[in-house]
């Protein structure tokens, strides 16, 4: 090969290379889109999870629907703090709406105490694959599989599997109520409810809607649709469907007169102070008697 041939092979791939960048570059500028400025802004309030609690894709994607949007109205960032949302209406000159704060609750009593196990699951361990192929170990179909897909889509390490129950426990000041366990259970045990006054609450820890002897069979906490619950509350703030009680955390007055009244314990009291022992007459009089 001569010189030449070289010389003109070298000028041939400069032009074909400048002539490429030349119709990529008007390609871009005919195609480019512009981004509001006021994305990046938003962007950088959030928190960075990436949670997905906002139904958007990631941070990101929030970010960009808020500054599409008119309003703040039913977009929330879930994993921020108190001072997030305002923050950003304060960018875009609107109002922030306001959002209750949330935490996960588990709906499940059944540990290994009171759900034994009835057969051994050693299929791959998920808990939506469990779910697809049986029961579970446990002879309550509605109960939690104990495989860990909640503590797996939590970004922020605030709920483990407990593995002397078996069952999910959260860590209510990592919780930031962004429903990702919600979203992983493939039982729907996990639920996002309000944190309550003082951070109490009063919820019913069962999904199961069997009958309530096949229920209290499967287990000793089931709750068994009898109603008593809804009776004794004041407020109307519990109705039973489909053998199961639920608790309306919107109307709940946490007085809890439900509790007591429960006959299974199904129904659970958080963050509340201890209740008072009433003495009865024969341990009073005992009380009252000197040595």
């Amino acid at each position: 090969m001569n010189s030449s041939m070289i010389i003109y092979t070298a000028i041939s791939l400069c032009a074909t290379g400048i002539t490429a960048a030349v119709i990529l570059y008007l390609v871009a500028r005919k195609f480019r889109v512009e981004e509001d400025p006021r994305v990046d802004a938003i962007e950088a309030l959030l928190p960075g999870a990436n949670c997905g609690g906002c139904g958007q894709p990631g941070c990101r994607g929030l970010a960009v629907a808020i500054a599409r949007a008119n309003s703040l109205e039913g977009l929330a960032c879930p994993a921020g703090d108190a001072a997030t949302m305002p923050a950003i209406a304060a960018v875009l000159g609107l109002e922030a709406g306001t959002r209750v704060p949330r935490v996960a609750v588990v709906r499940c009593n059944g540990d290994h105490d009171r759900r034994p196990r009835s057969s051994v699951y050693d299929g791959y361990p998920s808990c939506v694959v469990e779910h697809a192929l049986y029961r579970g170990e446990g002879d309550c179909p509605f109960g939690c599989l104990g495989l860990g897909d909640c503590a797996r889509a939590c970004a922020f390490g605030a709920i483990r599997v407990d593995e002397t129950t078996g069952l999910p426990v959260v860590d209510e000041a990592a919780c930031t109520g962004c429903e990702a366990c919600v979203k992983a259970c493939p039982r729907g045990i996990i639920e996002a409810r309000a944190r309550g006054i003082k951070e109490r609450r009063v919820f019913v820890s069962c999904v199961n809607r069997d009958r309530g002897a096949i229920a209290r069979a499967a287990c000793g906490s089931a709750c068994i649709g009898c109603g008593k619950c809804a009776r004794e509350c004041p407020f109307g703030a519990i109705t039973v469907e489909r053998n199961l009680a639920y608790i309306d955390f919107h109307k709940c007055k946490l007085c809890r007169k439900c509790v007591s009244s429960c006959p299974t314990g199904a129904i659970h009291e958080i963050n509340f102070p201890p209740r008072k022992v009433e003495l009865t007459r024969v341990e009073t009089e005992n009380t009252d008697t000197p040595c």
